[in-house]
């Protein structure tokens, strides 16, 4: 209050408008990718660039490596922020394996799919939807789901050098990250370097739709069952049948592996991470995700003021009134915070820790619809009414 002589009123004008969160943003790419012919100063060596167009980017991308063909890929699909490290090829495949992988150096840089820990704080913008395409063996994959892990992102992966439906099953298993989708087999696709249909880079495909779908839709849709231009054909047979139990595409899915089918155009087929507990739908995931980090994010401005009643009152409205929006949207089916006294102890309380619970429930994508139908004669009544009508 103004300590200057006034005899009269003071209008002092606030707001008191309630605070409102904001979703954080999910179309943003992180990808790892080799060229050894790539403008140095463009895409330096482990060191996460931020590219808003990825399309503009691909004459510095070179053509050696999994980059270029990468950024093509992505940009196909959609134009979104991509943040880019490109790593060193090693001498033979277990050496870019290792640079994939990462470390952390002696004068405490980041390397390898670690400098994505690195992006948000060098660029300002946080990767969701990860990927190392053409370079994801089992090593790489399983730091691609650790990392996503602390990213809070989601990381997409082939299985790697698997030839069959078995050998993908078997790979499978080695993963356990809700955090993680493996995709079986790849797409094929025009070569315009080679002049000829290649194996086609398939996990930057699926890099490209993620975001695309964010974008046009939102993290609740599942990345399968959307038709999409490029592929030519698939690498290996997969037997699908949409009216048929015990496919080949069946197999997969309830394995755990997204696979390709050719169904009114190419799409990708399943929607499930690599756990089997409760986060089994890549959604579940993302969905958990983004309300973390959502809410998490929205009550800075609440840290350090006075702890009232109506502070705690406030707190507990504003992630209401955020679940509530994205359940009238669509992205959730419902969620409500609330207090929990049994939670906050008075010492507790005392020495400012706060304790506000919420729950929430994402939208199950539909994957196993059962049409019932039944042979009857009821119908057989109306046709002899028909004729008898008619004849009258």
């Amino acid at each position: 209050m103004s300590t200057a002589y006034h005899h009269g009123a003071r209008v002092n004008e606030v707001s008191g408008a309630a605070f409102t969160m904001q979703t954080v943003s999910t179309a943003t790419i992180g990808l790892i990718a080799t060229a050894k012919d790539a403008d140095a100063k463009t895409f330096p060596l482990n060191t996460p660039v931020l590219l808003t167009n990825p399309k503009a980017a691909i004459g510095k991308a070179g053509i050696t490596g999994t980059l270029a063909s990468s950024l093509r890929a992505i940009s196909d699909r959609v134009t979104c922020p991509t943040i880019v490290v490109r790593i060193e090829e090693g001498a033979d495949a277990d050496a870019t394996t290792s640079n994939a992988v990462g470390t952390t150096t002696e004068d405490g840089r980041y390397t390898g799919l670690q400098a994505l820990l690195t992006a948000e704080a060098r660029t300002g913008v946080r990767p969701r939807i990860l990927g190392a395409p053409g370079l994801d063996t089992q090593p790489v994959a399983t730091a691609l789901s650790n990392v996503a892990k602390k990213l809070k992102a989601f990381g997409y992966a082939s299985c790697d050098k698997a030839k069959t439906l078995s050998e993908a099953k078997t790979y499978r298993d080695s993963f356990g990250a809700r955090e993680l989708m493996l995709i079986w087999p790849h797409f094929t696709a025009w070569d315009t370097v080679a002049n000829a249909e290649v194996q086609a880079n398939t996990v930057a495909m699926a890099l490209g739709l993620r975001a695309k779908l964010d974008q046009d839709v939102g993290w609740h849709r599942s990345l399968s069952n959307i038709p999409f231009d490029g592929p030519m054909g698939i690498t290996a047979d997969v037997y699908f049948d949409y009216l048929s139990e015990g496919t080949d595409a069946d197999i997969l899915n309830e394995a755990g592996i997204t696979t390709l089918v050719k169904h009114n155009g190419f799409r990708f087929w399943g929607s499930r991470t690599c756990d089997k507990t409760d986060f089994i739908f890549e959604v579940y995931t993302r969905t958990a995700q983004v309300i973390a980090d959502t809410i998490g994010q929205g009550v800075f401005e609440y840290t350090d003021k006075p702890m009232h009643a109506s502070l705690i009152i406030d707190i507990i409205d504003a992630i209401n009134a955020k679940l509530g929006s994205l359940a009238r949207f669509g992205y959730i089916l419902g969620g409500k915070a609330w207090f929990d006294a049994s939670l906050n102890d008075t010492a507790d309380m005392k020495a400012g820790k706060l304790a506000i619970s919420y729950d929430y429930t994402p939208v199950p994508p539909l994957e196993d619809l059962q049409l019932t139908q039944t042979f009857t004669d009821v119908y057989i009544g109306k046709l002899k009414a028909a004729v008898t009508a008619t004849n009258a």
